[in-house]
């Protein structure tokens, strides 16, 4: 058994979660910049807005997972 036995390390899953941390520091900063204008308003229309914006960041997740396993987009 050779180095050259076995499957290789891909470069895809460091750079896929680099991705991840700069999609979660871009949402962050999103979010963050909108919190006076959601600070203001009822507390009930808060929290929609807070859950809603806490799973959408999710959906760019899944092809960014594939992509880093499987090497496409599809």
């Amino acid at each position: 058994m050779g180095p050259d036995s076995g499957p290789q390390p891909s470069w895809r899953k460091p750079a896929g979660m680099f991705g991840i941390l700069v999609l979660i520091l871009v949402w962050i900063v999103a979010v963050a910049s909108f919190s006076a204008e959601i600070g203001s308003l009822p507390v009930l229309v808060q929290l929609v807005i807070y859950v809603v914006l806490g799973i959408i960041w999710i959906m760019p997740l899944k092809p960014l997972l594939r992509w880093m396993e499987l090497g496409r987009w599809k």
